[in-house]
């Protein structure tokens, strides 16, 4: 029995080798990197490299452009991932239960998921400009025009409703891959027990679909966290800075500023918030009980 154990042991280490060794390549390897250039100073070169402890830390933590970036991400975060899980969960419970062209509108809300965010961009900011489409139809219904990108009030939310739209159709479908899994026989006995829809909803569906909607909040949170195409292709960061996201303020560091040290320590921060933010959400699917 023991070699037999050691042989599948093995056996699996082996299948596993090549997995591993690609991922320590390609994620942990950056990684360990990426927190190494947070404490030093100057280009990539090994000769332009100095070693400066926390100093990238301590400027980055005393700059107010850093602080109303991170207020940007959580702003633009929980405006994005509310309606995100709200919307979908809502569409999937009502196409779950049609019967007729499932399939058909499926697909229509998926096509967001699978079009480039970037051609997505363009086309918001081109609906969205000053004498863009949106500002057409407010001036046919008797509204004034709303400079949408350039107002420091309406270019996040413009953000907002791009990101929104593109993550839908995923967690649309994978909130009907959720609601297939749970048994019919719990809805016919609650319809016997006389149970209205938002009781079946409430006691048989949402219990249900909480692996399912866990799994939405982990992914939507992280599909926000790391948005970078929306601010480059529609606002680029303004106007006055109020739509700087932290990826794209990492970007600008590195880059543009080509302080890369400084963007370092901004990415590493990025990751701890996204892993403790992941933490804390796997941590919510656990049984307090257990």
């Amino acid at each position: 029995m023991g070699d037999v154990f050691h042989g599948s042991t093995l056996a699996a280490w082996l299948f596993l080798l090549p997995a591993v060794g690609l991922l320590t390549l390609f994620v942990f390897a950056p990684i360990v990197y990426v927190i190494y250039l947070s404490f030093t100073s100057g280009s990539l070169t090994q000769g332009g490299m100095a070693w400066v402890g926390g100093q990238n830390y301590q400027r980055l933590f005393q700059s107010p452009d850093f602080w109303q970036v991170v207020g940007n991400t959580l702003y633009f975060t929980g405006a994005t991932v509310l309606p995100t899980i709200l919307m979908p969960l809502a569409l999937a419970v009502g196409l779950n239960q049609t019967v007729f062209g499932r399939s058909l509108l499926r697909t229509a809300y998926f096509l967001p998921t699978v079009t480039s965010i970037v051609a997505a961009g363009l086309g918001f900011r081109w609906l969205f400009q000053t004498d863009g489409l949106v500002n057409h139809l407010l001036a046919a219904l008797g509204m004034p025009a709303i400079a949408w990108l350039s107002d420091p009030s309406w270019a996040m939310p413009v953000l907002i409703l791009l990101s929104s739209w593109k993550q839908l159709g995923f967690n649309l479908v994978v909130f009907l891959a959720g609601l297939q899994t749970i048994p019919g026989d719990r809805y016919e006995a609650a319809l016997l027990d006389g149970a209205n829809p938002w009781q079946q909803f409430r006691y048989i569906t949402l219990p249900g679909l909480q692996p399912t909607l866990i799994l939405v909040l982990v992914t939507t949170t992280i599909f926000t966290l790391r948005s970078f195409e929306q601010v480059y292709v529609v606002t680029g960061g303004g106007p006055l800075n109020t739509t700087n996201l932290l990826v794209f303020y990492i970007y600008q560091q590195a880059f543009a500023f080509f302080d890369i040290g400084y963007a370092a320590a901004a990415a590493t921060v990025l990751l701890v918030v996204t892993l403790g933010l992941t933490w804390l959400q796997l941590r919510a699917r656990q049984d307090p009980h257990s």
